[in-house]
């Protein structure tokens, strides 16, 4: 691998990697806040069908995203990199799958019953995934060829979690407010013509955004086209052998889930149980306004405790914040809001610095195999966060249908009044299951992920030294 030593950036390669995640956070934003009410009070799908829904899309994205990794992995680099040119030409697509999704197809078809509605969800949203997986594989894998320095990295991780709460803002704080309508009895509903309008201006800024960072990124580690004869297999394999990989895989997997899981329990809870719907617009503030107060300070705080050590300990603190809400049940709104800012301090370390682990891990598989396979490890690596946005899509669906959860019917602006006990459940699922994940995800990076602070610089150094050697003697 030529010119591996420490790859400066500049201010442009950083904000135009931050974009990338703007542009992709932009429709996960709405997806992972919106889909799931979408799909039950606008389009009237029923819970527990839409638990299968979720988990048709993730086995298509076990067959679809290796592919796209090993893919990516095999093509020649051209003067524009191995990975820039992906995000720009999957980039249109995607912003055609996320409007497809919320088309107003109820206005066109009246006469759609259920079925036929879930039919089309089905369709669009694992199109959706499809050019997810198709911009998102390829930028995940920029990260590694634009640096090799463990600071650099880790200002590369800050910046992608910086610009995705950028795109995280646009979805679920100001959507919240612009997106809901009154019914005659004073009800507020999720307004499926207001939503679609939004998602045109979201659309048309999620294609800004993946355009800049095509612009400004600059690939500079160049690592040969994958050897013919390595197959997807035999690179999944040996990525089985990976212990950091597998279990961060694991780790990142639960934070997805608890991610998810809390942005769409937390709709139902402020619409439902607080019966307040535009508090949601204030969750993103309360989890990135820690990630903001964090980030002039994280490089310091990696380099005198390590990435492992932090995301271990914030993890701890963010489950037994779940766990004293649960138990204390919070009757109002802004305590509750109150709790998630705490659990926001403790997510703050793993979620600014999963991508520099997760290079670390990649760098771990270099070690192993003496080959870079970033696309396919970054492949594997997405399809497990996949599973986790599973795990939260069938989780919550699963529990709303058996606490009796009541959808709405398709097109009415029909406002159903759930009972005191769904509500109550409601509380429940948005604070227990958070707790179980981030609990499991806290024990794994503690006890798991073998790549501390020593072990970390001593990998780079082993890395560095031994590409030097063998580019000297060639």
């Amino acid at each position: 691998m030529e010119n591996e030593t420490k790859q400066k950036l500049t201010a442009r390669n950083i904000i135009g990697y931050a974009l990338g995640d703007t542009g992709g956070v932009l429709a996960f934003g709405v997806i992972s806040t919106f889909l799931n009410v979408y799909y039950t009070d606008v389009f009237g799908i029923n819970p527990a069908k839409l638990t299968v829904l979720f988990l048709v899309a993730r086995l298509w994205d076990a067959i679809n995203d290796p592919m796209m990794g090993a893919f990516v992995d095999s093509r020649k680099p051209n003067p524009k990199g191995r990975f820039r040119p992906w995000v720009y030409f999957f980039s249109f697509p995607m912003m055609a799958s996320l409007i497809l999704i919320f088309l107003p197809i109820y206005d066109w078809f009246p006469g759609f019953n259920q079925t036929q509605f879930l039919i089309y969800a089905y369709i669009t949203y694992i199109f959706y995934g499809m050019m997810y997986t198709g911009v998102n594989i390829p930028y995940g894998s920029m990260a590694t060829v634009m640096t090799t320095d463990i600071k650099e990295r880790s200002t590369l991780s800050m910046a992608r979690t910086f610009g995705a709460g950028i795109g995280q803002m646009a979805g679920s704080v100001i959507l919240p407010l612009v997106v809901y309508s009154v019914a005659d009895n004073g009800a507020k509903f999720l307004d499926g013509h207001k939503l679609f309008a939004a998602i045109l201006v979201i659309a048309g800024l999620q294609l800004v955004a993946y355009q800049l960072n095509y612009r400004l990124t600059k690939e500079t580690v160049i690592a040969p086209p994958k050897e013919k004869g390595d197959s997807v297999f035999k690179v999944m394999g040996s990525l089985m052998k990976n212990r950091p990989f597998i279990t961060l895989s694991l780790a990142s997997m639960l934070l997805i889930a608890g991610n998810m899981f809390t942005n769409t329990a937390n709709t139902y809870l402020f619409k439902n149980y607080y019966e307040a719907p535009g508090m949601q617009a204030l969750v993103p503030v309360a989890t990135y306004l820690p990630m903001a107060l964090f980030m002039p300070f994280l490089n310091k705080l990696v380099l005198k405790f390590g990435k492992k050590e932090l995301c271990a300990f914030g993890a701890y603190l963010a489950a037994g914040t779940y766990l004293l809400m649960y138990i204390i049940k919070l009757p109002s709104p802004v305590l509750f809001m109150a709790g998630l800012f705490i659990t926001g301090i403790g997510l703050t370390f793993f979620t600014m610095e999963v991508w520099a682990i997760v290079s670390d891990a990649i760098d771990y598989q270099d070690k192993l195999t003496q080959k870079r396979e970033e696309g396919t490890s970054y492949a594997i690596f997405s399809f497990f966060r996949k599973m986790g946005q599973t795990i939260a899509g069938v989780g919550v669906n699963a529990l709303l249908a058996a606490i009796g959860y009541v959808a709405g019917t398709a097109g009415t602006n029909e406002v159903v009044k759930q009972t005191a006990e769904v509500n109550s459940g409601i509380y429940t699922l948005a604070t227990l299951a958070p707790f179980v994940f981030y609990l499991v995800m806290a024990l794994l990076m503690h006890f798991g992920y073998n790549l501390g602070k020593k072990e970390t610089i001593a990998l780079k150094e082993e890395l560095e030294t031994r590409n030097a050697a063998r580019n000297n003697a060639a």
